[in-house]
């Protein structure tokens, strides 16, 4: 018997989503606004205001039945007209009259420029339909069956709901998530067992308000991290041919998901309120996406600044599985801490010692397994072998899967002639490491005292995204905050979660304008 599928049903967005009308849409609204606004300005004193496509068209109107967002632009500029009729003349000056001359406009350019739709998205639609897995469309949109039609997707679809059917049932515009519940009821869906695909805020806030298991924000227009704060699970710029995998993560290990560090905020920053806050980070993967080669992993300056008026503001260390020197060289900063190869060598602030020696038997021991592993090694195309002073890292992420069996076998052999040395793992990556009770979180604890920092007004935060990390989630929890790095959710001792390290950069921006510090 086949095993039932987590997911019950995908509902995907139409504009911006599977299609690429956004534009068309932008370019309509303007026509529409920047003509009435300009009739209205003759003969006052009032000065023409255009609209701004940037900015006023995905506050006030995109995601939303064209009659709302005619309202809700024309509000933002003190400006009130008598709803009217559906059926009420393009000339009309009423909100309906507007609407209508909007959709008018938005066919024009349909048929001038055709319809442009995103091939990833349709590819993912595709194999979800391969794999059994109902799947709907939603709009606000009362031209969506045209579109589809003329994309010649009009038959991709178990269920569409539009602003006809809207219109017929009585169905709220977004952020109200009427249409989503609509469609999943269509599919035979529960909610909490389903998908809703945005790229509108006002579709994400839909989503989350009607309890959908994964509400996805397509990020097309860098509004990531407005798309989290309104209650986006999971930020994709597209599909890809891991996306199926990832979404499948998502509802199979639902149990271990942890609360958006972004989306908790407002209460987590009254926590932190009056604490002394103590900054400890890890580099790959937190501070900087994880790359193929490690001496690809280089900050932007955008992110060293944000990382160097943070250490300015709060005593902060970064604690890596790379050599310190290496990890030192990279962040190129000296207001901080380091402690490298997972805290066996640790030097403070401004290159202040810090009185933690690691047994001298270790450094001569890691130079001979790294020339051991090398030689053994040497005809494996891709393997690359790290040497960290005190551990040794063997990265296999170039190797053909066949041959990393062949890899391990050699690591394991190093360490069962040594009972001094062990064996640890990360992502595409084994570990010769020493056989000493020393780790991460012990290191994290060394740290707060050589530094003055374990009083009880002190609150220790850990960023990290490995599972080395888990052993500093594991050593504050309760006392401090542990925030798990990590595209989908997995078994850990972390508190909170953020996706990927362009959200540790929007964490940190909050906490330097916390109790007044730095201002936008």
């Amino acid at each position: 018997m086949a095993q039932r599928s987590p997911i019950d049903g995908v509902i995907f967005d139409l504009d911006g989503v599977i299609t690429l009308t956004a534009s068309v849409h932008a370019a309509a609204w303007k026509r529409l606004f920047d003509g009435f606004l300009k009739e209205r300005a003759k003969g006052t004193n009032e000065p023409f205001k255009p609209f701004d496509i940037e900015a006023d068209y995905r506050t006030y109107v995109d995601g939303k039945p064209r009659v709302e967002g005619v309202k809700s632009f024309l509000k933002s500029r003190g400006i009130e007209l008598p709803e009217g009729s559906r059926n009420d003349s393009p000339d009309a000056p009423t909100a309906w009259g507007l609407g209508n001359r909007k959709n008018i406009y938005f066919q024009q350019i349909i048929a001038e420029r055709g319809v442009e739709i995103d091939e990833r998205t349709v590819v993912y639609i595709r194999q979800l339909r391969d794999e059994g897995i109902p799947v709907a469309v939603a709009s606000s949109s009362k031209n969506c069956s045209l579109i589809l039609k003329r994309a010649k997707l009009d038959t991709l679809f178990d269920a569409q709901v539009d602003g006809v059917v809207s219109e017929e049932l009585g169905l709220k515009g977004k952020p109200a998530p009427d249409i989503f519940i609509e469609a999943a009821r269509r599919i035979g869906a529960a909610p909490e067992h389903s998908v809703v695909v945005e790229d509108a805020i006002s579709g994400v806030q839909a989503g989350r308000a009607g309890r959908f298991g994964l509400v996805i924000g397509i990020d097309r227009t860098d509004v990531a991290t407005e798309l989290r704060e309104n209650g986006a699970d999971l930020i994709l710029q597209g599909f890809d041919e891991g996306s199926f995998d990832v979404i499948m993560a998502w509802f199979e290990y639902h149990e271990e998901r942890r609360p958006s560090i972004l989306q908790e905020w407002p209460t987590l920053s009254e926590r932190l309120r009056g604490r002394r806050i103590t900054l400890f980070l890890d580099y790959d993967g937190t501070l900087t996406p994880i790359v193929e080669r490690p001496e690809l992993a280089l900050l932007s300056d955008r992110d060293r600044d944000v990382l160097k008026r943070t250490a300015d503001r709060f005593p902060t260390a970064i604690i890596s599985g790379r050599g310190r020197e290496d990890v030192e060289r990279l962040v190129g900063l000296s207001n901080l801490a380091y402690a490298g190869s997972h805290g066996f060598d640790i030097v403070g602030p401004h290159g202040a010692s810090v009185d933690h020696a690691a047994a001298d038997w270790i450094k001569p021991v890691m130079a001979d397994v790294t020339r051991k592993l090398g030689e053994r090694l040497k005809g494996v195309p891709g393997v690359i072998i790290e040497p960290k002073v005190f551990s040794v890292a063997v990265h296999y992420r170039l190797v053909e899967e066949r041959r990393v069996p062949e890899i391990e076998e050699a690591v394991d052999e190093i360490v069962r002639r040594d009972q001094r040395l062990k064996k640890t793992y990360g992502k595409k990556v084994f570990e010769v490491r020493p056989n000493i009770d020393w780790d991460k979180g012990k290191a994290l604890n060394f740290l707060m005292r050589a530094l003055g920092l374990d009083d009880e007004e002190a609150i220790p935060i850990y960023i990290g995204d490995d599972t080395t990390d888990e052993d500093a989630f594991a050593a504050i929890q309760g006392d401090g905050i542990g925030i798990l790095v990590s595209e989908t959710p997995r078994a850990t001792k972390a508190s909170y979660w953020v996706q990927a390290p362009w959200e540790v950069y929007a964490f940190l921006e909050r906490l330097l304008k916390l109790d007044g510090g730095e201002r936008e």
